[in-house]
């Protein structure tokens, strides 16, 4: 028996990058999606492996996800509603994705916290309504 210590066990349960991460693939708006396009996502939560690894293994295991052969599939229904879910506001920002700088940042408001500035195309990406 190794006495090596799993990284995993490092992150705590209510880490809330891990909490946002699982929020924004419960809402993601596809069938299916492959993993490096999740993963893009996820990385506007957090640019930590581990991090990323334990979003989407607590996402498998809490069924927000099915895995297989590369490709995610949400079982949810539940979508970013951009008329409740997105908030603008007005500042200088950079996006949270793709680095641009911006006057207008748009934010996913997840119960499990904001998740953004986000530029109006960078938003679209993020909730899966342009691919």
């Amino acid at each position: 028996m190794s006495n090596e210590r799993d990284p995993l066990e490092d992150i705590e349960i209510d880490d809330d990058r891990v909490e946002r991460g699982l929020a924004l693939l419960a809402r993601l708006e596809h069938e299916q999606l492959p993993l490096p396009d999740a993963i893009d996502r996820i990385e506007t939560v957090t640019s930590d492996p581990t991090v990323t690894r334990t979003i989407l293994d607590r996402a498998e295991l809490h069924g927000i996800i099915d895995r297989e052969d590369g490709v995610i599939r949400p079982k949810s229904r539940l979508y970013v509603r951009f008329e409740r879910d997105v908030i603008t506001k007005e500042g200088d920002f950079s996006c949270r994705r793709c680095g641009s700088g911006l006057k207008t940042g748009y934010f996913i408001d997840l119960e499990a916290g904001e998740l953004g500035p986000f530029g109006s195309s960078c938003i679209r990406k993020v909730t899966g309504r342009d691919d």
